[in-house]
């Protein structure tokens, strides 16, 4: 409702302030509880106990990624390569195989300008 009286209005804009106040406060509240909330002991027990296991598993990702990068060196035809991105399933495989797609088009374009370039020398 619109009031004439303007110590009315003060006492209402006021209100709406404190209100938005205490509602800043409560979110930075919660924002702080969930950034610093404590670790549970059982939880880095945990971490403890799986740690050789996740190792190995990211040393065993890291040879399969070796491998791919060397059976990606002798590839040398996009489209097997975007067949190869196609089935992979997991983000790094996908990176390295862009990065040879990438890599194999930039070769193309070079091969493409130097001939160009010969043509036009002749």
């Amino acid at each position: 409702e619109a009031t004439l009286d303007l110590a009315e209005r003060r006492r209402i804009r006021s209100a709406i302030r404190e209100l938005q106040r205490q509602e800043l406060e409560r979110d930075e509240e919660t924002l702080a509880s969930k950034r610093f909330r404590p670790e549970g002991s059982s939880h880095r027990q945990d971490d403890k106990e799986n740690w050789p296991q996740s190792r190995r598993l990211e040393e065993e990702q890291q040879a399969a990624l070796a491998a791919l990068s060397e059976q990606l060196e002798a590839i040398t035809s996009v489209e097997e390569l975007t067949k190869l991105l196609r089935a992979a399933g997991e983000y790094e495989e996908r990176k390295l195989i862009r990065a040879a797609i990438r890599k194999l088009r930039a070769e193309e374009i070079e091969a493409a300008t130097l001939a160009g370039n010969v043509q036009s020398s002749r």
